[in-house]
């Protein structure tokens, strides 16, 4: 179900009515059950693989709590009688079989949601080497839908999974109370990727009405409501015609689309993760912020700890953390440090779990070649960028320019066009085809071009593209003013005339020129497809 469509709305109206007029001790329950009808909506087979993963996750952890207790309880109980030795010993043997629980349910799990997201693209390449060998038959594909939301709700699960082993909360009790974490209906369509701790307060508490909680929400849910429909779905008709025609549109239009994209992903999804956060707060449950301004980056590293924040943290914590500190990486440390240098050594093992860690970045965005590419890209160019880090400080250290605006404007300037021309990759989706692109971008870029008669034919009108222009303005100026705190709660402090004026002509905004109607494409958030 579209978040901007009618039938996400009259729901979100029915659950939130039902919500604060129930009993205060069944609202939990209601946002189980109204979750999960919301996930039935998408298919009803898909709830068997969300199910699945709920009850695996669920009794696993409590099985690796209930060995836990069990060997704090019998080191307790014997600590006069064991050795330091024999202690150590007992607290292996029971950490052993706590792993064994966790590491089958995590095998069932992502094994899941490879076999679902990946078969097809493991035979479309065993396929490709059966004909460049003329090795046999190709394999047929398989007919796999998909489930929504099925990377989010299992990284979900997988970090409860290890955290639960880590020892940094106790398992949950209750598997329906569980279960809801799973599948809470704003966050399984695109995100953000919550930890069980971060919600647990609020998730699981009886919320009395406030009225200026579900204001705020409503407030966040409109902001994300004129990203997604007022900017992004505007600018999809020009963003389309210009990557799905690369023999009409290229020379300076590859730069046009690049950075036409680059705005349209940011309202999309941005925008639906304001609607999803907005969702949240009308029933008092506080989800993590996912992006923190990064277009203001000034370089790729500060952006990718702005972008999609709790993604890059899951793939941190648990990804090149473990791997960083595993047995293995410290044996290959003290390798590399002895045959290549301490310089080199050092750093070995470091871009070895960076490059994992964006591998997987890449592989989990889509199942094609062109998101690993952009994965190991971004990979290759955060290590050159550290390892030039002896150069920049050259730089500043003989030319006082840092601090200037001047230079943070370049900075920032420069970092959004990397990373628009990283996401080149994404839209075009065929590797070749990005970097004969890229190329021909860079060599046959004209101004004149523009005026050549095609800038007329990516079908938006000039209202639009005026329209497209405030809306940036407006994107920008908002993002400037909540460097010093919240907008909400700026708003909210202003006199009821300035209140009226700001939130009913945004409601204006989205109503009048929202992009409804012949020629635009109310689409699904971009995000849903992962």
């Amino acid at each position: 179900m579209l978040f901007t469509s009618y039938g996400f709305l009259a729901f979100l109206a029915a659950v939130l009515v039902l919500y604060y007029t129930l009993c205060r001790r069944f609202q939990w329950q209601l946002l189980l059950a109204a979750s999960y009808l919301f996930y039935y909506w998408s298919g009803p087979k898909n709830l068997i693989f969300i199910m699945v993963t709920t009850v695996t996750t669920y009794f696993a952890a409590l099985k690796i709590g209930h060995y836990g207790e069990i060997s704090a309880a019998y080191i307790k109980e014997n600590k006069a009688k064991l050795t330091k030795e024999e202690r150590k010993a007992y607290k292996a043997g029971m950490k052993k079989i706590q792993r064994k629980w966790m590491l089958a349910c995590l095998f069932l799990n992502l094994g899941i949601l490879a076999v679902l997201k990946y078969t097809n693209f493991a035979i479309a390449n065993i396929n490709f080497f059966l004909d460049e060998f003329h090795a046999g038959e190709p394999i047929s594909f398989k007919n796999m839908i998909l489930p929504m939301g099925i990377s989010f709700y299992t990284f979900m699960a997988v970090g409860y999974l290890v955290d639960v082993y880590r020892g940094k909360y106790p398992a949950k009790k209750g598997l329906f109370s569980f279960a809801l974490f799973i599948s809470f209906f704003p966050q399984v369509i695109q995100g953000p990727i919550s930890r069980f701790d971060d919600v647990s307060d609020d998730m699981w508490a009886d919320h009395k009405f406030d009225r200026r909680a579900v204001s705020f929400g409503l407030q966040r849910i409109l902001w994300g409501f004129f990203k997604k429909l007022v900017i992004a779905d505007r600018i999809l008709t020009a963003v389309n015609m210009i990557i799905h025609d690369p023999a009409t549109y290229d020379g300076i239009y590859v730069f046009l689309g690049m950075m036409f994209y680059a705005l349209e992903l940011y309202a999309d999804f941005t925008g639906g993760i304001d609607i999803t956060i907005g969702t949240a707060e009308l029933f008092g449950i506080h989800l993590k912020e996912n992006f923190h301004r990064p277009y203001f980056s000034k370089n790729i590293a500060e952006y990718w700890r702005r972008w999609h924040i709790t993604m890059g943290t899951w793939f941190t914590d648990y990804i090149f953390y473990p791997i960083s500190v595993s047995e293995p990486m410290l044996k290959f440390n003290k390798f590399a440090r002895k045959h290549f240098g301490e310089y080199i050594g050092k750093r070995m093992p470091v871009y070895t779990a960076s490059a994992v860690v964006w591998f997987a970045t890449g592989i989990w965005h889509g199942a094609a070649w062109n998101f690993i590419v952009w994965g190991m890209m971004n990979f290759v160019v955060l290590m050159v960028s550290q390892e030039l880090e002896p150069c920049y400080k050259w730089f500043h250290k003989h030319f006082s320019v840092d601090g200037t605006l001047w230079y943070k404007m370049f900075q920032v300037a420069r970092t959004i066009l990397l990373m628009s021309s990283l996401r080149m990759f994404d839209c075009y989706r065929d590797v070749p085809l990005t970097f004969r692109m890229f190329g021909n971008m860079l060599v046959h870029s004209r101004i004149p071009q523009l005026f050549d008669g095609r800038f007329q034919t990516l079908g938006l009108a000039a209202a639009d593209y005026l329209i497209l222009f405030v809306g940036l303005l407006i994107l920008i100026v908002t993002s400037l003013i909540q460097r010093s705190g919240s907008v909400r709660e700026k708003i909210a402090a202003k006199p009821l005339i300035v209140r009226f004026a700001c939130w009913y002509g945004l409601f204006l905004a989205v109503l009048i020129f929202g992009a409804y109607g012949v020629g635009f494409d109310s689409s699904q958030f971009i995000y849903n497809q992962f």
